[in-house]
This record gives C-alpha cells, structure tokens and sequence, in this order.
C-alpha cells in the first residue's frame, strides 16, 4: 500500500500510543522502548517526509468546521469576521509552536524521543518550579486526555448533524425534483407535496446509526486506508465545486452588517476555535516526521494554508448567500442542479470515513480501561458494546442539538478552546518559568489564556441559551443589540469603481 494512502492512519495511532504504556511498562521498559525508539528513528528511513506531514496537516484542519465559517462570519459581520479569523489563526498557530516547544524542552531534557500532548503537560507539572503541582501531575495528562475526548466525541456529534442535514436534502430534493405529480392525488396543492418529503433530520440521524456502528468495528485502521484516500479525494473535490459556485454572481453586499451584534460573536469565536483545532495532530506528526527540524516551516505553511481557505470561504460564502447562509454552505447550494447534490453526496462520504477515524482517539483512551477491569471470555463482547455505547452517545447528542451551528459552536466553546487556547500559554509558563521568563512573555501568555477563558465562557453560555430558547434569544438579540452595516454610498461608490 503507497504510503500517501496511510494519511490519517499513521497520526492517529501516535495519539493513543503513550497513553497505555506507564501501565503497561515498568520504567526500566519505558527506558528501554525509548531507547530503542531514538535509535531506530536516528538509523533508518522511517517516518513521513515534509509534503506528507503537510497533507497530514491540512487534512486534519478541513472537514465541517470549514464549511460552517460562513455562518460564522455572518456571527461576526463582514469586516470583524475575516479580521478576527487572520487574529484567531495566528494565535492558533502560535499555540502549536508552544506545544512543540515545551516538547521538544523535555525530550532534550530527559533525553525523550518523543512526547504527547498529556505527556508534555505531565512533565511540565512534575518538573516545574511550583511544588504544589508536582503531587498533581498525573493529573495533567488526565485532563488533556479528557478533553481530548470531549473534544473528538464533540467532531463525531457534528458529523452526525451534517450527515443528516445533507442526507435530507439529497432525499427529499431526489423526490422532489422525479416524482411525477399526475400519480399523486390530485386534490393535494404543491405545498401538500412538500409537506409529505419533510421528514425530521433526527430520523436520518437514526437511520445512519446502525451503518456508523459497523464502520466503528473496524478495530485496525490500517483496513480504512484506501477509504480514507478516496475521501480525502472527495472532499477536495467537493471543495472546488463549492469555490467556483460561490465566486460566481456574488450579489452587492450594502445590506451585510460590518460588524454583527456583540452577542453573537461568542458564537463565532466557538465556531472558529472548532475549525482551528487540530493541535492534538501537532506533536504526533512532528514525531513522526523524517527531518523532525523541518516541522515548524511545515506547521506555517500548512496552516497558512488552512487559514487562507477559512477566511476566503468564510467570507465568499456569506457574501453569495448574505442572510440566508446555513450551518453548512452545502445546504445552501441548489437542490435541482445534479453538480451540486453530488458535492453534499462527496463531502458526505468523506465525512463518514472521517468520523470513524475521529472516533478512533477517544475509543483507544476508553476501551483499554474499560478491558482490563473484564474477564478475558468477555473482552470482546465489552469492547463492541463500548464502541456502540460511544457512537449512540454521540448520535444521542446530535438528536439532542440538532442544529449544525449550534453544535459546533458548543463544542469549540467547551473543549476546542481548552486544547489550543488555554492549555498551551499555561504550559509555556510552566516550563519556563525556572530557567527565567520575560516579563512579555508572561503577558503575552496570560493574554492568550485570559481570551480562552473568556471563549469558553461566554461561548458555552450564549449556545446553551440559543439550544434552550433560541426564539427568546433572537428576540433579545434584535432589540438589544443593533449592528452596524455597511454604508451604502461607500458600497456603491466601490461598486461603480469595479464595474469601471
């Protein structure tokens, strides 16, 4: 098998390898597998070389959260959105040099060959100049890996959603569009015929249920590898399709707020950090890369990459559809244009193989220790009925949160935030605060924290509030909370400049 094929499978096992081993291994085996690992890394080819790590990368930062950044900048308005994604990208990347940073200080340190994320924060603790933390530092990995899984679970509730979101337009648009009306009755109206398609995304969330749960069984990925290039190749090509139909016929954006209400940013700032969470890939890919040097040009290329496509779809997407923009821009492409039911159908399949993919992280942190408390004539029966368990948890929480941008908002808000906004400034201060920490540094972690914090707060609050009373929260947001738009004459004079 061509190793371009083996994408997501070689960065997902390194997520869940270090997790078992301090249980598994006394310390003097521990010394010895890193030994052994130093060598084989120093002595031979293995490993993945700089374009793949950027493949590795890009895959990893574009999947649903992509396609929601429309909404998202609406949340913001047209002007702040595209500004506070260039700001949002820039710190996100910041946060993964940290990360890399503080990795790379202990495994020098400790002569490591490589560490994970809880790995990092666990060293970080125990060695640290604070002795109130070294007691605790178990529990830093703990806490990392919580969230983790939160965080991984949260991806798989969100594909849920779009699965069924698209899934009903693909079926009840295909009835729609064939379906001869001379064989219905003919005292039913137009409006009674689309009555009949509009079936509850809830029921298609229930009927992917069983066909997810099989895909879950599928225990070594490697079996996934020729799925998972035929989805990466899917998606890109959804991604054209959907370019070159928003670039077309974009209409005058004099009616677009500049910048939307106040109220709803939190909702854009959870939105965005979904998008831009991939700093639990950094490390296993740094690790895993042949010239491990090259990894930080790797990490700003790819991720300038990621966020030249957030901010030019984001903003392209919400200037063609205005208002009107959903959850995912594949709801709003047509319904009766083949093209364009295919790309939801493309992307849908890419999103299928991704989530058993996603799922693969927080099924390795769970299942072991759910194992090893089993009788061994029942451990596979546990570890089936652990796998379905977490796929049905997560169906439950889509069923439950059935909007597209609610969802992905609440879960950048809860975990994405903790992950790649206030773990890693925390972590830096930790590290290097023994050897000597400027006085900018400091301010400027503590800056990056504090808007963390914020995120997290004020973006799971303003969810919560719009999944428990959504019309009560447009409401208050319309009398309270006026935006600024656009000036016209300003737009026109641009407009009239363009056409010149």
């Amino acid at each position: 098998m061509d190793v371009g094929e083996e994408i997501d499978m070689e960065v997902m096992n390194p997520l869940i390898e270090k997790t078992h081993s301090s249980e598994e291994m006394s310390d003097e085996e521990q010394d010895s597998e890193l030994a052994g690992l130093h060598l084989r890394q120093t002595g031979d080819e293995q490993g993945i070389s700089f374009t793949q790590t950027l493949i590795h990368l890009l895959k990893g930062n574009i999947g649903t959260g992509l396609l929601g950044l429309p909404l998202a900048i609406k949340n913001a308005g047209l002007m702040l959105g595209p500004i506070s994604l260039v700001i949002m990208g820039v710190v996100a990347i910041h946060c993964m040099h940290i990360v890399v940073r503080c990795s790379h200080h202990f495994c020098q340190r400790f002569k490591k060959h490589g560490l994970s994320y809880g790995d990092t924060v666990t060293f970080a603790m125990e060695h640290g100049p604070f002795p109130c933390l070294r007691s605790k530092a178990p529990f830093g990995r703990v806490t990392v890996e919580f969230f983790l899984i939160i965080t991984q679970l949260g991806f798989c509730s969100v594909y849920f959603v779009f699965l069924a979101a698209n899934m009903k337009q693909l079926v009840e648009g295909f009835m729609r569009n064939h379906t001869s009306y001379s064989d219905l009755n003919m005292t039913r109206n137009m409006q009674d015929h689309n009555e009949d398609w509009n079936i509850d995304a809830r029921i298609y969330m229930l009927s992917l249920l069983p066909f997810l749960i099989c895909f879950v069984f599928i225990r070594d990925l490697k079996y996934l590898a020729v799925f998972s290039f035929m989805a990466n190749l899917s998606m890109a090509v959804s991604l054209v399709i959907i370019y070159q139909y928003i670039i077309r016929g974009i209409p005058h954006p004099k009616e677009l707020p500049l910048i939307a209400s106040w109220k709803k940013y939190p909702l854009f700032f959870g939105s965005a950090i979904f998008a831009f969470e991939g700093i639990g890939l950094v490390l296993p890919l740094e690790n895993k890369m042949k010239q491990r040097k090259q990894f930080p040009q790797a990490l700003n290329i790819g991720m300038g990459i990621v966020t030249a496509l957030y901010v030019s779809l984001g903003t392209l997407g919400y200037l063609h559809f205005g208002d009107s923009v959903q959850g995912s821009i594949t709801l709003n492409l047509p319904q009766n244009i083949w093209l364009y039911q295919l790309v939801k159908l493309l992307y849908s399949f890419g999103i299928v193989v991704t989530y058993t993919i996603q799922y693969y992280v927080p099924a390795e942190i769970i299942l072991p220790a759910v194992s090893a408390r089993v009788h061994q004539r029942w451990k596979l029966l546990c570890d089936l009925a652990v796998r379905t368990l977490l796929v049905c948890l997560t169906c439950a929480t889509a069923i439950l949160i059935p909007r597209l941008d609610l969802v992905i908002s609440f879960v950048g808000a809860v975990s994405s935030s903790a992950l790649a906004l206030i773990f890693p400034p925390i972590l830096e201060i930790i590290t290097f605060s023994g050897e000597g920490v400027s006085i900018w540094l400091l301010l400027k972690d503590i800056l990056i924290a504090l808007i963390g914090i914020i995120g997290f707060l004020t973006g799971t609050y303003v969810t919560i509030v719009e999944i428990l009373s959504p019309e009560m929260a447009s409401v208050t947001e319309l009398a309270t909370s006026p935006s600024f738009n656009v000036s016209s004459t300003v737009l026109d004079t641009w407009a009239n400049a363009s056409r010149t």
